[in-house]
């Protein structure tokens, strides 16, 4: 999903960060906001899904 983020929005992604975790945590953060959390919402997310947060 990283690097399909990257293609798609390119230099205007300032930071990128995978971090690797136990228990089923998937994180999205955009300017220090957590905008989609995995183990709040219970699944992983779309690609399209992430898309629209990010740009909202």
């Amino acid at each position: 999903m990283a690097s399909k983020i990257l293609d798609k929005y390119g230099n205007s992604v300032e930071q990128l960060s995978l971090v690797p975790s136990s228990g089923g945590v998937y994180d999205v953060i955009k300017n220090g906001t957590l905008i989609y959390s995995k183990k709040k919402q219970g699944r992983f997310p779309e690609l399209e899904e992430i898309y629209e947060l990010l740009e909202s």
